[in-house]
């Protein structure tokens, strides 16, 4: 095998290994019917990226043909790319890297994103059934860090937070809020406990996280009542919250995520600074 089929190679190699990773809700799919394999299939993505898919196969078998810029950005936002996948995808492609490149977005609709933009100082997320942050405001970003710039596996709210020693800081309570997650984590992909892809993210999570591998035995459930939750931001200090769960109304099991300060306390105002600083 020359350098040339080498590339093309790796080419191949690196868009299945990420069309494996991705649940179809992550891609705003539904759920559906049970897989056989982990991911999305070819023509989830060839739909989803506007490329036709034969033309996407051949990308996958290794071909060598020649894909434009345009393509490459479509990819990348289908296959929830960060920006360091990005540029290696470019590289395999032999394409040049735009100057403009840009990072992450979230992919939900205009007008859900809108929403949450519009929550102002109430730092709001939306995931999907296994816990994926999918989208989210500014708020958001000021206090659990900037999820355009994470990997896939760090916007996954249930392993960040039991991998991240940022959240054991952050979190007051951190034994109790991670509890809590769990429960509700195992509530809402239990439609999808012999998905490949969460039998093996269970798995890596387990070998990670010595308190996951306790808790996930219990079977515990919890539903998505309503809570308080306390932060402690390095510089903002203490924040309280009134955390509530929405279910976005498409069909998709999307759940949008509010934390609103909590009345009587200096939350909001804390908030304002934090953003203006």
């Amino acid at each position: 095998m020359n350098t040339e089929e080498h590339r093309y190679q790796e080419l191949s190699d690196f868009l299945k290994t990420r069309r494996a990773r991705l649940m179809p809700s992550q891609a705003g799919l539904p759920a559906g019917q049970r897989r056989r394999t982990p991911g999305l299939r070819r023509e989830e993505v060839a739909q989803l990226a506007g490329i036709g898919l034969t033309w996407y196969t051949w990308l996958e078998q290794g071909r060598p043909i020649r894909v434009s810029a345009q393509v490459l950005e479509s990819l990348s936002r289908v296959l929830l790319l960060d920006r360091q996948e990005r540029l290696h995808l470019y590289h395999l492609a032999n394409q040049a890297v735009p100057t403009d490149m840009p990072e992450y977005a979230g992919s939900v609709s205009p007008a859900l994103q809108h929403v949450l933009d519009s929550l102002r100082l109430c730092p709001s997320l939306v995931v999907d059934q296994c816990w994926n942050v999918l989208a989210w405001n500014k708020e958001a970003c000021a206090l659990f860090g900037d999820f355009a710039r994470m990997n896939a596996r760090m916007r996954n709210v249930v392993w960040a937070v039991f991998t991240e020693p940022l959240y054991k800081k952050l979190l007051v309570d951190w034994e109790a809020n991670a509890k809590a997650l769990l429960g509700r984590f195992r509530a809402t992909c239990g439609k999808l406990v012999d998905d490949p892809w969460l039998v093996r993210f269970v798995g890596e999570l387990k070998e990670q996280s010595e308190e996951f591998a306790l808790w996930w035995p219990l079977h515990e459930i919890q539903g998505d009542a309503e809570m308080l939750k306390r932060l402690d931001h390095p510089a903002a200090g203490f924040l309280d919250f009134e955390v509530s769960l929405f279910d976005v109304a498409d069909g998709s099991g999307l759940k949008l995520i509010a934390h609103t300060p909590l009345p009587g306390t200096e939350t909001a105002e804390k908030m304002h600074s934090l953003l203006n600083a």
